[in-house]
């Protein structure tokens, strides 16, 4: 193993305002061990360079810049830029517990163990509170992620710990071929359910994926993340994500019009049904929206299919 015992890495884009605090609670880490941080500035047209170049006489801290936009590209680049054998992500975002590295450190002592996470809390915007149509499903898409306060060792990939707060075993991460960038965000897509697919590689592979209630990290809420549109956009985009991740695993064809139409019709079925309550009602909006996204991805698949016999 290295000297070099974990390496945490910032994939950021154009998030200067948030990015000091979260490089700070790297920096300010209660751990004995060796550790680096990489940030990788994923085309960044603000003061992001400057914010990393302000900490920049920590021997720790390392500057990366990747000119090609995408999530996934980025922790590709992180991951090679890394020197360890463990790397763990956080958001540009979020500010990670003083005791976060540690607990993921020590987790990999299981030399089954593949990925890991931890627990996720909110930080709401200043005089601002919860809003009453936002159900706990839908928060999660803000990142919030709590299955308790004990270690876990998910079995389904449903529960997979989030990105934002997130490691992976380098020789996993090697043997998989690194994050895929066709399922990553990308700019302003919200492509996702890149974790998700990471866990049903790693399960199918006989390795371990933990969730780790004290490798606590919170999570900056946006403003802009507040408002309904931002949701139905956040459902149109997982919808696409799951079509695309369907089609990687080879279950893409005709069989997609029908679960994408039965699952619409579900959503606005279960609205419905929770009527008299904002929260739950328009949590299954969303999620009826969301297919529409998926039908219109399974269709161009099923048009680029066609045309290419």
């Amino acid at each position: 193993m290295p000297d070099t015992q974990i390496s945490a890495i910032i994939c950021t884009h154009n998030r200067d305002t948030y990015l000091g605090a979260a490089i700070d609670s790297l920096l300010g880490q209660d751990f004995a061990a060796d550790f680096e941080i990489v940030v990788v500035d994923n085309g960044s047209s603000d003061r992001t360079r400057e914010v990393v170049e302000q900490r920049s006489h920590n021997p720790r801290l390392k500057y990366v810049f990747e000119p090609m936009i995408g999530l996934s590209v980025a922790r590709n680049t992180g991951a090679k830029v890394a020197s360890s054998d463990i790397l763990a992500y956080l958001d540009d975002d979020a500010v990670a517990c003083d005791r976060w590295l540690e607990v993921l450190y020590f987790a990999y002592n299981n030399s089954k163990l593949a990925i890991a996470g931890g627990k996720v809390t909110l930080i709401w915007p200043p005089g601002i509170q919860q809003p009453r149509w936002l159900s706990p499903g839908l928060a999660a898409n803000l990142g919030a992620y709590d299955l308790g306060d004990t270690t876990i060792y998910i079995e389904e990939p449903g529960s997979t710990p989030r990105g934002l707060n997130y490691s992976i075993r380098r020789s996993f991460l090697e043997e998989i071929g690194g994050f895929d960038p066709h399922l990553g965000r990308v700019g302003k897509n919200l492509l996702s359910n890149e974790e998700l697919q990471m866990t049903e590689f790693a399960l199918q592979r006989g390795w371990q994926v933990a969730y780790l209630p004290e490798a606590l990290v919170a999570h900056n809420v946006a403003s802009e993340r507040l408002q309904r549109s931002w949701f139905l956009n956040r459902g149109w985009w997982q919808g696409i994500s799951e079509c695309y991740r369907e089609q990687l695993a080879g279950k893409a064809g005709i069989a997609q019009l029908q679960r994408g139409s039965e699952r619409f019709v579900l959503g606005l079925y279960k609205a419905l049904q929770y009527f008299s309550d904002p929260a739950e009602r328009f949590d299954k909006l969303v999620y009826a929206y969301g297919q529409i996204g998926y039908l219109n991805a399974a269709i161009q698949g099923l048009l680029s299919t066609s045309n290419k016999k």
